[in-house]
Formats: C-alpha cells, structure tokens, sequence
C-alpha cells in the first residue's frame, strides 16, 4: 500500500475525529467536530455488542434496513462541508447492512448535489454460513463458558470483527465516506493510520500505537471527562466536547478536543478510558495486540496528552465472533417501598408475587430480586423483581399482573414506578472465534470490488498468542512499599478513580490511583479478596486482578456476573456501568498518611462536606 505522500492534516500528523461513542449518542456531535476546528477524518462507533441484536429486531419487526439511521442525520448536517474540505468519514453504522447504508449514503449525496465516493466493508457476517464452517470443523466454542455451540442453535446474528486494513484498501482507491460492518471500534482509527502512513503489518508498534488511540477515542466524550469518576473536578459537564486523535507515522498520538467545548483532556481522563471493558495488559485486535502494559501518558498542554511507547505484537490467529442466540423473554417491575421496615415490606411482596404467578418461582428460568435506595427505614427504597423464561405470556401479562393483583393486598404505601410492561424478547449472547481465513473481507465502491494491499488480505498469525496471566506484585515497577502505621477508615472513592462496563457475560472493574504511594498500597491490599468484601455480589465468582503499573491501574475481570450478557440478564444495571462507583463508594481502612495531603485529602474533604450537607 502506498502512503498518503502528505497526511491531510499538515504537520505530520492525522487529525481523527469522533462524532459517535454508541447507537444514540449526541446527534449534533458530528457537526461540532466538523465545525470545530480542523480534522482530517472524521469517525462513528455506533456497535455496542448489544447493537447487532438491536438492529436485528427492528430489520424484523419493520422490514427496514439493518442499519443505524442516525448515521444519515448526522450525515445531512456535514457532507457538504466534508466534501468542501476534503475530510473523510468512517463509520461502523452499516451494522447489519452495510451495503444498503453506502446506498442511502450516495442517495443523500445526490440529493444535496454533492459528489461522494461511498465504500461499503462486508465478509463480517457469517451467519448465513454457520452450518457451512460447522461442516469444516468449526465448534464455536464459547470463549465464556468453554461450551461448544450446540447443533441447531438459534442463532439470529453472528459478526466477526474485522480489522482496519479494509477501511484502509477503500480510502487508498478514492472514498470519501467507508461504512462497515463489524468492525473493531479501535479498526476506525487504525485503518486511516495505514492508509495515511503506509503501515505494513511488520509495523506492529505503530499499528498498536492506533489501536490505543482508537481505543481512547472510541467511546465519544468519556475520554474528555464524561463518565469520569472525579467529575467535580471538570468543568462544562453541561456540554461535554468529544474527542480527537492526532495520529503521528511512529503509532504515537495526542488525545484532544476542539478549544471551547467542555469537560476536559488529562491523564486522569484518558487513563479512565483506557480501562474501560479490558482484561489483561495484552489488548488483542485483527491488528495487532497492542501492550497496555507499555503505553506512556503525558500531558503535554491544555486538553492535551500524549500516547507513546506503545509495543505491539502479532494478532491472533482468529477473529472474535458476536453471535446472539434466541433466548426466550424477560420482564421486570419496580416496586416502591416507602418509610420503615424496607426489608420486612419486601419479603411481603415477594412472596405475593410468587403465590400470584402460576407455579410460582420454579415456572421461570430465572428470576432476580434487588431491593436498593434507603434501607435505614426513613426514606424511600425500591424492590425491583425480574423474571426471564421461555413463555411469553408468562413473562409478560402473567408477570405483570401478578405483580399488580397484589399491590392493595400488600404492604402500605406501595406503588410502582411505571405502568406493566409486556414480556421483552432477549439473546443468549454467545462470544466466538473463527480463524482469520475463514472470514475474507471485501471491499466495494461504485459497483467494483476493490482489493486489499499485498500482504493484508491473507494476514494471519499461525502462533497462539498468549493473552496474559495475572500480573503478580513482584513484577511491576515500585517506588515503595505500604509502610504500617496508623489507620483511617474512608471510602475507597477518595483514593482512586473507576472505569467499569461489560465484555459478554462478564464485567471488568478498572481502578487507577494519581499517586505512587496509592497505587503502592493498591498493589498490596486491593486484591481480590477484598474486592469481594466491597463487592458481595461476587462472592461465588472467578475474579482476575491485573496490575498496569505504567497506568498506576488494577484491573479486575469479573467472570459470569452478567449471566448471558447484556441482552438477558436481569441485573438492573445490565452492563456493569455503575459497579466501578459502586466499589467507589465502600470503605476500607488505608494508612492515614494517603489522605493526609494531595488530591485524596482534597477530595476527602469535599466528600464529608458532601455528607454533612445530606445528613443535615
């Protein structure tokens, strides 16, 4: 593939924008970065892995296009422009149809008399060849469970992500606008970098080095403060700015945001996305397999910081797969208790509920119970009660009505937060592998297939790569050792910040500290078996702790607490977002001396003031 001879932005570097963190997301945000201030590529994640499920339900129930049709609003307000400056977009919205988005795209280009060339990236979905490559030894093994996929499972979707290289084929032959598939969201940034550079895949680190950058950018305003644990100490969260990644030829970058847009670009930011839904220090991709465990932050301006140092390593022989099975239906409803004896009031409700429904408890596959808000008897609290099975009037009126027959019989002063709901269809969330030979991409533009450069379309890595253990202490680099003395009892969120979400069924938990002497005491004594004491829900669960020293960061992976992944578990927070602020808000007893000064002090401070002004 033969290098942009100048990336478009000048200086040496590839501006990247993002418009888009997930299906929904802010719908001006493509306009404010094309009218922000410069950028050469302007990118969109719209695939969360519940997405494709969302995507499949709504081509079924209206016969319309499997695709994301916001993609095309933002589309309306910028083309013009885009086409006027010369800034390519790039965007995974084609979801279920990329063909058919590159079409609407080309119509509304026609339309507003603009002229486009609009790629479109397929060969992700495999779903029509399922029993094909089960017939040539393929199990799809559940990389969750260990399970093999059964024969004759009902599978509704099934993508592999593609990596960066297709995008990067479509930009080289001309197009203005490549709409795909699944792809990595980390692939919309690193394919433009091949493009742009000339990346071969020996180049490794710099190939690793874009997929930080489109990791950190990926998700839209989190990495400029939304989201952002220590969000008192941004400014302009009413309006948070998004992001974009100035992409030099070594792999390294400059995470910003355009001058006047709100929240903010720190270490501390970026550091939060970068430990959004990881495992390990080794983050694989169709790319490269990029170190975490190298990468370097530095500020080096206002709402400026650096990514560098970071080493690469051969993909994987295999490309991950999103297959979502047909999993039956579920149901929940909301129940307010209010006043004295909230734990007394609820075993009464539940226990009405399950008299109402026919054949009780035992006639659902699952069911859940979560009673939360103020438990001291001098507030309001709520019991949410949730159900999934296989029948759907069960699930649905049988469920709901249970739940209301039994209101006026129950406890005083119930209510509930919304009218009944019927039964909601939901996936069994299966997460695969295929070898990379079996998922080829294509590439097409105006009626022609356009070929990958020489050494991309048959890109694979024979070598297992090895996804790393659990880091132990004695590997990491210290700068000292948590020293006895006295103690203090404080809630965990004065000492570190916390960035969690969902991979499949499991969730991840990042903490990071801002301070050697936390992270020291991190590394120590926030293990596993603590987290578990913060955390009681997962007691019974595996958990993993990985240290990211150059991060000051642990990471947790919390293995099976979404069940079957976000589609059908019945956990009210679904995908985990709230468990880092959760583990936040527990105490745990640290040596006095790292609340005595620096940032913990200060926010100790505002975090008992905070109290004082609740409790008073």
């Amino acid at each position: 593939m033969t290098a942009v001879s100048t990336p478009p932005g000048g200086g040496g570097v590839l501006r990247i924008a993002n418009c888009s963190g997930f299906y929904g997301d802010r719908l001006s945000a493509a306009r404010e970065m094309v009218e922000g201030g410069p950028i050469d590529v302007l990118t969109g994640d719209w695939l969360a892995e519940l997405t494709m499920y969302i995507l499949h339900k709504t081509r079924e129930r209206s016969g319309g296009a499997g695709y994301a049709r916001t993609f095309l609003r933002q589309m309306e307000e910028v083309l013009p422009t885009c086409a006027e400056r010369g800034i390519r977009v790039v965007s995974n919205a084609g979801g279920l149809d990329p063909t058919g988005l590159a079409a609407a795209v080309t119509e509304l280009a026609d339309r507003q008399g603009v002229r486009m060339k609009v790629a479109a990236v397929t060969g992700d979905d495999i779903g029509s060849r399922m029993a094909e490559l089960a017939g040539a030894g393929e199990r799809f093994t559940n990389m969750d469970t260990g399970e093999d996929l059964p024969p004759g499972a009902p599978v509704v979707t099934a993508n592999a992500y593609l990596g960066g290289a297709p995008i990067a084929a479509a930009l080289s032959a001309g197009a203005d606008v490549v709409v795909t598939g699944r792809v990595t969201d980390a692939s919309l940034v690193v394919g433009p970098g091949i493009w742009a550079f000339g990346w071969t895949p020996e180049d490794l680190d710099q190939l690793a080095g874009a997929v930080v950058a489109g990791h950190v950018i990926e998700c839209g305003a989190q990495c400029c403060g939304g989201n952002y644990a220590f969000f008192e100490e941004i400014s302009g969260m009413d309006r948070v700015g998004f992001p974009l990644a100035e992409l030099a030829a070594d792999g390294s970058s400059v995470i910003t945001k355009h001058p006047g847009t709100g929240g903010a670009v720190t270490v501390g930011t970026v550091t939060a996305q970068l430990l959004y839904e990881i495992a390990g220090p080794r983050y694989l991709s169709p790319d490269a397999v990029a170190r975490f465990d190298t990468i370097e932050l530095s500020e080096v301006g206002p709402d400026r910081v650096r990514l560098g140092g970071v080493r690469g390593e051969p993909p994987p022989p295999s490309l991950k797969v999103t297959a979502n099975l047909a999993g039956g239906w579920r149901n929940a409803m909301t129940l307010v208790i209010s006043g004295p004896h909230p734990e007394a009031k609820s075993r009464v409700a539940e226990d009405a509920i399950w008299a109402a429904v026919p054949g009780g408890r035992s006639a659902f596959v699952e069911t859940s119970s979560e009673l939360f808000g103020d438990l001291t008897g001098g507030g309001i609290a709520c019991l949410r009660v949730a159900v999934r099975g296989d029948h759907e009037a069960l699930v649905g009126r049988g469920f709901s009505s249970a739940v209301v027959e039994t209101t006026l019989a129950g406890y005083p002063g119930t209510f509930a937060t919304s009218a009944p709901g019927g039964a909601q269809e939901v996936a069994h969330y299966w997460p695969t592998t295929v070898p990379v030979s079996a998922v080829p991409a294509e590439v097409s533009m105006e009626g022609e297939v356009v070929g990958l450069a020489p050494g991309w379309s048959d890109r694979a890595n024979d070598e297992p790569v090895d996804t790393g253990g659990v880091e132990e202490p004695s590997t990491r680099l210290r700068t000292g050792t948590t020293r006895p003395g006295d103690r203090t009892t404080v809630p965990l969120g004065v000492l570190v910040g916390a960035r969690s979400g969902d991979k499949g069924g499991s969730a991840n938990v990042g903490l990071w500290a801002d301070t050697d002497a936390v992270f020291d005491w991190m590394v120590d004594e926030l293990d596993e078996a603590l987290l578990r004491r913060l955390l009681p829900e997962t007691a019974d669960l595996v958990i993993d702790r990985y240290v990211l020293a150059n991060l000051r960061a642990l990471n947790f992976v919390v293995h099976g607490l979404l069940g079957w992944g976000v589609a059908s578990n019945l956990r009210l927070d679904s995908q985990a977002k709230g468990l880092g602020e959760l583990v936040r808000s527990r105490e745990v007893r640290v040596p006095s001396s790292l609340v005595a000064v620096g940032p913990p002090a200060d926010r100790l401070d505002r975090w008992r003031h905070a109290t004082t002004l609740r409790v008073g």
